[in-house]
């Protein structure tokens, strides 16, 4: 069955999926849904239809990626509009999602639309405190306190994909992050910290 729900969203019909986004644009940014829409998706991601798993449809605007470009001031010769991809769409809907239900764990999300206004993602969501969670060996380790608020610290997959920690090539140079080979400048004036 997974398989044919899989098939039938490389080619979705785009009458029946613009009707959808007509809904889902006419309703609150984030909506929470009884059910996955792509089923086969969210079941590969850890879904499981039992008590404890929240299934939040968010909306997302496009665009922002871009600096703007200077008009007046100290520019540089080139002023070129640049793009500042540090965080992917993905990324920014789970945030949204754990500042809004702070009770929940985000652990994964997937893309179910998108316009030339909006993007649509469907966020898999877990209640830590459930006792069907902490009970599920599969799923008990959300329930940890080093996974507490893991979307806001980087922990999810869009957002290691998104911070380039998915090549694990030795010539990355993105571990273990971005700013870790950089010297200290704090605000104190001291520019280099003294180790005794």
């Amino acid at each position: 069955m997974y398989h044919y729900i899989k098939q039938a969203w490389k080619n979705p019909n785009p009458k029946v999926l613009r009707e959808r986004m007509i809904e889902w644009r006419k309703s609150g940014a984030q909506v929470k849904v009884e059910k996955p829409l792509r089923l086969d998706r969210a079941r590969a991601l850890g879904y499981k239809d039992k008590k404890g798993f929240v299934i939040i449809r968010i909306r997302l605007k496009r665009g922002g990626h871009r600096r703007p470009r200077p008009n007046k001031g100290r520019r540089s010769k080139r002023l070129h509009t640049r793009k500042n991809l540090k965080m992917n769409y993905k990324w920014i809907a789970e945030q949204r999602v754990q500042n809004k239900y702070k009770n929940l764990e985000i652990l994964n999300s997937y893309l179910i639309g998108k316009d030339g206004m909006n993007y649509f993602f469907e966020v898999i969501c877990v209640d830590p405190q459930r006792p069907e969670i902490k009970n599920d060996s599969t799923i008990n380790w959300i329930t940890k306190s080093e996974n507490r608020k893991r979307v806001l610290r980087g922990l999810t997959s869009s957002a290691r994909k998104s911070r380039g920690l998915r090549d694990k090539s030795p010539t990355n140079k993105s571990r273990p992050s971005r700013r870790a080979g950089q010297i200290p400048n704090p605000n104190s004036g001291r520019r280099y910290i003294i180790h005794n």
